[in-house]
């Protein structure tokens, strides 16, 4: 019984740490271009059905800035991003593959 609970036991972390390991860290610069200041953002993975929190916090986004915003913890580099700038205007990014392009939000973005 003892021999049992030992190899449980080393099968039961041999799996919670695959299942860590496969978690990454992605970043994707957002640059502000659409003339407004940028109060909010929001990114949440792609399959999310909810926003998660303003990675802004009490910061804004000012006109031609950029802001790297980092993700960590992620099994997938696809995310929803949503900008709010100051007039409550939104901006939403479907499906973007942060491994691979950053968001230059412009006017014409406007949803």
């Amino acid at each position: 019984m003892k021999t049992y609970l030992k190899f449980l036991l080393v099968a039961l972390s041999a799996f919670w740490l695959a299942g860590h390991a496969l978690a990454q860290s992605y970043y994707v610069d957002i640059t502000n271009r659409t003339g407004f200041v940028i109060t909010h953002i929001y990114v949440s993975p792609a399959e999310s059905s909810s926003w998660e929190a303003d990675v802004l916090g009490n910061k804004v986004l000012a006109k031609g800035a950029t802001q790297r915003v980092t993700l960590t913890g992620y099994r997938s580099p696809i995310f929803d991003i949503r900008l709010v700038d100051e007039d409550g205007d939104t901006y939403t990014y479907w499906k973007v593959d942060v491994s691979k392009r950053d968001i230059v939000a412009r006017p014409e973005h406007l949803d």
